[in-house]
């Protein structure tokens, strides 16, 4: 895309931390914003945020888990400012609690609420928003959220849920190009950025709750207060959706783990262990994480 000015970017999880820093930096294209996010005081939050800046925003209480509550998403977005030309995958969850365990431990509530936000609610966004996207003719750009998780080895069901997101993207960014048209796709791959990723519990269903909410956690905590600010992040998506680009990878500290996996699989190598000692080295060394 190089056009964007009058254009509508529909963003999930748009209420905070990277959603918002997107919706920031596409504001300022001058888009129409459309925000999807479960949490309803942070996203009329976001929402009052954006309109004091005099952008054109609808804030539309948004659960991902169900396809129902997407498509009402884009029925909003559409009837608000009609066709959609930007859509932002980006609502996940990480859950603290269970973390730990080994895959085969962890309870089924865990699996269906990480799955169901990470991945289920990005598939509903593409199954929602791309055949209108190529329906109108205009152009567009989806951007999938997954992870460096998504990208190395390990990581429980996030990583699980992440490798899902990327493989569905690489999917989609296939057939869009075998459809025609100008619609293309994007994954974002970011290490750990200073956003609220940690305190997800807070939103998780009751229904699928096990045992006491747990927030964060001190791992949490530190890693993201050093990760990079949303709005580097946002930067990175914006160039990627101008340029075209593909993997959009803001954190090049992991480019070494990444390439490590890769040749360890073309070994036929062990699974790829997590160094987390070496990336705190390369912290250490003021490079972000």
């Amino acid at each position: 895309m190089e056009s964007f000015e009058g254009r509508t970017a529909v963003i999930t999880g748009g209420a905070s931390g990277i959603g918002l820093a997107l919706a920031e930096r596409f504001a300022a294209e001058r888009m129409n914003i459309v925000l999807g996010d479960i949490q309803e005081d942070a996203l009329e939050a976001a929402v009052r945020q954006l309109e004091s800046r005099q952008a054109n925003v609808l804030g539309v209480l948004t659960n991902t888990m169900l396809r129902d509550s997407v498509n009402a998403l884009r029925d909003e977005a559409i009837e608000r400012f009609g066709n959609v030309h930007v859509v932002c995958n980006n609502a996940g969850v990480f859950g603290t609690r269970h973390v730990m365990q080994p895959v085969w431990e962890v309870p089924e509530e865990d699996w269906d609420w990480v799955m169901g936000v990470n991945f289920d609610g990005v598939l509903y966004g593409v199954q929602a928003f791309v055949p209108h996207m190529l329906g109108h003719g205009e152009g567009g750009h989806i951007v999938n959220t997954a992870s460096v998780a998504g990208i190395t080895a390990g990581g429980g069901n996030y990583g699980v849920s992440k490798h899902a997101v990327l493989a569905l993207t690489e999917s989609l960014e296939r057939d869009l190009v075998a459809a025609g048209g100008e619609v293309r796709a994007s994954v974002l791959c970011p290490g750990f950025v200073d956003t609220k990723i940690f305190e997800a519990e807070r939103n998780r269903p009751d229904v699928l709750r096990v045992g006491e909410n747990q927030e964060g956690g001190e791992f949490g905590r530190a890693m993201t207060a050093v990760g990079k600010a949303p709005a580097e992040v946002a930067e990175a998506v914006f160039d990627g959706v101008r340029s075209q680009t593909f993997y959009i990878l803001p954190h090049p500290s992991w480019d070494e783990i990444v390439r490590e996996r890769t040749e360890q699989i073309l070994a036929r190598g062990d699974v790829a262990t997590f160094d987390m000692e070496r990336l705190r080295r390369k912290q250490a060394d003021g490079e972000q994480i």
